[in-house]
């Protein structure tokens, strides 16, 4: 099998992604409850803006398209996505909502659960009138999560930019990401988060992502399983959305690679590497590896 570096991380195609960027405010001890915790630590956060910086970090060409509040939590997520080689063209602000807030616990094991002040949040309130079309337009990957499709006029601009992108011959990449607290309710997730599951290229479900067991992937002519690195985590935060940038990293200028198993599961072997080294640090945007090293955590397995 061809080694990782024959499939280099340079893509010169943009990748747009799109949703929501927040403040994670995270216990400074871990394993203890929220009311417990002594104090937090802000990190920036959010799904698609994680996934903007992965790209960037290894050498991709990103984009995030949201709106913050047009507060000091705003401005500094939109510099640390300038600060990180994210496009800021896509950012819109809002004057009189916040940016959305998130206190997240971190369990003994690594693994989290979120509180949400979002009533609403600036990232909620994204028109369809004030999207960067041309922006979506240039794209060659456009992606999403579902966070986005909660609350109109949210639900309408994502809509209106998953049917820009694909009128433009964007690859469209949807990770599911369920956050089950910011729903009406379990059936109102389901609906939404199916109502525009068939639209999708990918769908990080259809490349399951299994924490420490790897990964899966399940295309209409193969499928199989790609085992993990074993790696002393401390927190989890983060290892799905820097797996989802290193695939689209790969396959940005070549598709072809979703249609090729050996080489799809050199490229997976390449995302898995990069979302375990994501867990062997606090937070998720200080902890998303440059392709070095990945290869150096592979070389060494």
């Amino acid at each position: 099998m061809a080694s990782n570096n024959c499939i280099p991380c340079t893509g010169k195609g943009l990748i747009v992604s799109f949703g929501e960027m927040l403040i994670d405010f995270v216990p400074t001890v871990s394993g203890v409850s929220l009311a417990e915790a002594p104090g937090f630590l802000k990190a920036p956060g959010g799904a698609p803006a994680n996934v903007a910086i992965a790209v960037s970090r290894l050498g991709g060409q990103a984009s995030f398209v949201g709106k913050l509040g047009d507060d000091e939590f705003g401005h500094m997520l939109a510099g640390i996505l300038k600060e990180n080689g994210v496009r800021s063209d896509g950012i819109t602000f809002d004057q009189g909502a916040r940016t959305a807030l998130a206190f997240v616990t971190l369990r003994a094991d690594g693994e989290r659960e979120f509180m949400f002040y979002r009533n609403p949040s600036a990232d909620m309130l994204l028109k369809p009138e004030e999207l960067n079309l041309e922006l979506i337009r240039s794209a060659k990957v456009f992606h999403y999560g579902s966070i986005s499709l909660i609350v109109e006029p949210c639900r309408s601009a994502h809509l209106k930019a998953m049917e820009v992108a694909k009128e433009a011959g964007c690859l469209l990449s949807y990770d599911p990401n369920l956050r089950l607290p910011l729903w009406p309710s379990p059936e109102e997730a389901r609906n939404q988060i199916m109502s525009i599951w068939e639209k999708a290229d990918i769908i990080k479900l259809l490349l399951v992502t299994l924490g420490e067991h790897g990964s899966r992937y399940y295309t209409k002519n193969f499928h199989g399983s790609v085992d993990a690195f074993h790696v002393n985590t401390i927190d989890t935060t983060g290892a799905g959305d820097s797996f989802v940038g290193a695939l689209l990293c790969k396959i940005v200028d070549d598709q072809s690679i979703l249609e090729d198993e050996p080489r799809l599961r050199e490229v997976l072997k390449f995302a898995n590497a990069c979302g375990a080294i994501t867990t062997t640090k606090k937070g998720a945007i200080p902890a998303l590896p440059a392709e070095a090293d990945a290869l150096k955590l592979i070389k060494g397995a």
